[in-house]
């Protein structure tokens, strides 16, 4: 009977327990209020908003906000961060023990469910907004990409759950972002009306702000708290401006692409001096007085931002060496280094005159030949700066500095990672897998170089997947389950998640890598260098075989000497014989096509929305491929028909070439079928398939 008492008393408790810790925040007849005080940032008020926006989406039910907490009667969303004095206290009140697993950490949070109350605070304000994000994915089911997705949330007349508690410690990697770079189709998706006074035929005009505003609510919702908003941002340009507020207001640090240290690129540097009727040389050793003149100009420009993290180092002209925008530099490679050295320690003495932080947070990225100039120590960096190591572009492993290069004491060190690169690829298709990403960052965690990652994201829309992952990962990396990352993203998606992470799968491992480099060498880039290179010698052996012959030479000469050509030998390499080439091909392209039909088996089922995201994310990426695997094959056979002198059957393969080549055209229409996407590629200048119809055209002419 004692014994039975025991057990009565025990369930009793037990379920007072239950009933505790549940919470209601929409019921039949009631509705949470949510309290924020006013002590805490925009951004954060923001996320707020954006919950009361989700909630309604859902529900169809609108959440008040208060800033009183005696206003926040009966079941109340408490929302606060441990280091703004007013939420504290009101936390401490009904959560005591948050202080102690939150106080002095970075962007950690805990969110539970108490008595009719639910606490969502964070150590600091991003934590608490990174919070707000956490639990509107995990408990209201929301997309954090659902504007791109189009996705729409789950409708439900009531949210209510037994418990809730979500924590997170600090993030594996501190300042976590992203790099929205050769964003052709984002500049042009939406007319802004802002036209780019820049001689880069890539970009006409700036992006609208309306986009940028959806990629940075988008970044934050994946918790990431760093954006580069474009490529060569000129601060002094208002439309340009616009961008790097867009990203401010939602709590984002900002930076600045590695080819615009101080944010200034050529493009800038030329603008600067037009408006005063100059046009002189832009190089650091040729012309240091007027570089270093548009360098304090910017740098004080951009000081007025808050959080900014400082780009410096010395490029040239559109991403490429210094030395190439003035011959009279220095021709040693330890030169070279020394001139880039000596740049970097002057911006970063002006640095710490300008700005307003007592510590600015200052990088270099070691891309292209700054990664090889340091491997080979001829580059000093300031003890100051944060070191960012790159990949081998595309993001299949790190490149031989971050390897070799010893980690000094006291000094910080990051990565900088692509999803997406131009011109190899991958740009309209995505092409590294979850799985990949996470070898590349258990690396970089191996090393402790975990201060920073920038991720190469270009238009976003078409690496959905890739971002959400590696957000979980930089936030989380011990927790992150890679075996099941697919599945558990298209679960989340899709209702038939195990047919979608299927077809994915099979999309990712289709993909050839080159026999001794062991990276990818047919991503939709890199085909097209491959066509526009045997069209040109398809032309030239028609029209000029001396000019042909001296073609052939010059390519085996210039391959590895230079020390910016040698750096990116992963983006584009070269099989050692075309036969070995149309092998490669002709595996890849069949594998795709197995692909093709997992996609079709997939979309069975799926709803309207989801159909059209498997099309748009999947389905279109794989047409590209086939599309464009098919015209590389016709135009290479075509090419060794060429040298047996079989015109007819140089007629035959490129007519094959030019169909396969529409089909990639036809992919685009799978990406744009609604509205909102409409004008989703009118933007396509870096893929540029238009471009390559006209040139197989040109060469069909000629074979006539």
């Amino acid at each position: 009977m004692k014994l039975k008492i025991n057990i009565l008393i025990l369930l009793f408790f037990t379920s007072i327990s239950i009933f505790a810790q549940s919470f209601t925040l929409v019921g039949e007849q009631t509705q949470a209020k949510i309290f924020i005080s006013t002590q805490e940032p925009d951004y954060v008020r923001l996320a707020v908003e954006d919950l009361v926006s989700d909630v309604e989406k859902i529900t169809g039910r609108k959440l008040l906000i208060t800033n009183k907490i005696a206003d926040c009667k009966g079941n109340c969303v408490v929302v606060g961060s441990q280091n703004i004095p007013s939420s504290q206290k009101v936390i401490q009140k009904i959560a005591p023990s948050f202080a102690k697993f939150l106080a002095g950490k970075w962007e950690a949070y805990l969110i539970q469910s108490f008595n009719n109350q639910l606490v969502i605070s964070g150590s600091d304000e991003r934590g608490t907004m990174f919070g707000l994000y956490h639990f509107i994915e995990e408990y209201l089911g929301i997309d954090p990409m659902y504007f791109w997705s189009d996705l729409p949330p789950p409708k439900q007349t009531q949210l209510s759950w037994a418990k809730i508690d979500l924590r997170q410690d600090v993030p594996t990697f501190k300042f976590r972002g992203c790099f929205i770079n050769d964003e052709d189709l984002l500049t042009e998706w939406i007319e802004s009306g802002k036209k780019r006074d820049i001689d880069y035929p890539f970009y006409s005009q700036v992006v609208a702000p309306e986009a940028m505003r959806q990629v940075a609510e988008a970044l934050v919702r994946l918790r990431y708290n760093l954006l580069i908003p474009a490529s060569f941002v000129d601060i002094r340009q208002p439309a340009e401006a616009a961008l790097v507020q867009e990203a401010s207001r939602r709590g984002l640090f900002v930076s600045m692409h590695h080819v615009e240290p101080l944010g200034v690129s050529a493009f800038t540097y030329f603008n600067y001096w037009k408006e005063k009727g100059k046009s002189p040389l832009f190089s650091f050793f040729s012309n240091r007085a007027q570089l270093e003149e548009v360098w304090k100009t910017y740098v004080g420009e951009w000081a007025k931002y808050p959080n900014v993290i400082w780009q410096v180092g010395l490029r040239g002209i559109a991403d490429r060496p210094m030395w190439m925008a003035d011959p009279n530099t220095p021709q040693t490679d330890a030169d070279r280094g020394k001139l880039i050295s000596d740049a970097m320690q002057w911006q970063v003495d002006l640095i710490k005159k300008v700005s307003k932080d007592k510590k600015p947070l200052i990088t270099t990225t070691l891309w292209a030949e700054g990664s090889t100039l340091n491997q080979a120590g001829y580059l000093k960096i300031p003890q100051e700066v944060i070191t960012i190591f790159a990949d081998n572009s595309p993001g299949w492993r790190m490149q031989k500095d971050f390897w070799e290069m010893p980690r000094e004491k006291n000094k910080l060190y990051g990565i900088y990672y692509h999803h997406q690169l131009w011109g190899s690829g991958p740009h309209l298709a995505q092409a590294v897998p979850p799985k990949q990403t996470y070898k590349v960052l258990q690396d970089a965690v191996n090393k402790g170089d975990t201060v920073y990652a920038i991720l190469n994201i270009s238009n976003v829309r078409e690496f959905q997947l890739g971002l959400n992952a590696s957000a979980k990962m930089l936030y989380s990396f011990k927790n992150y389950n890679t075996e099941n990352a697919i599945l558990n993203w298209a679960e989340k998606r899709f209702r038939n998640g195990k047919a979608v992470a299927k077809a994915y799968q099979a999309y990712f491992e289709a993909f050839e890598l080159h026999e001794e480099r062991k990276v990818p060498f047919l991503l939709d880039g890199q085909m097209r260098i491959f066509c526009l290179e045997f069209l040109q010698e398809l032309k030239l052996q028609f029209t000029d075989s001396v000019a042909y012959q001296k073609r052939q030479l010059a390519k085996k000469e210039a391959e590895g000497k230079d020390s910016f050509w040698a750096s990116i030998g992963d983006m584009s390499p070269r099989p050692r014989t075309t036969f070995a080439l149309l092998q490669g091909l002709a595996r890849q392209k069949d594998k795709h096509l197995e692909t093709q039909m997992l996609v079709y088996e997939a979309i069975k089922g799926q709803n309207k929305y989801e159909t059209d995201l498997l099309n748009a994310n999947l389905l279109a990426h794989l047409e590209v491929m086939l599309g464009m695997e098919k015209t590389l094959e016709g135009i290479i056979l075509a090419k060794i028909a060429a040298e047996s002198n079989l015109k007819i059957q140089v007629q035959k393969h490129l007519a094959e070439a030019t169909v396969a080549l529409a089909q990639v055209q036809e992919a685009k229409r799978l990406g744009t079928i609604s509205e909102k996407w409409k004008y989703w590629y009118r933007g396509d200048k870096k893929m540029n398939v238009s471009d390559l119809e006209k040139k197989l055209e040109e060469v069909m002419n000629l074979v006539k």
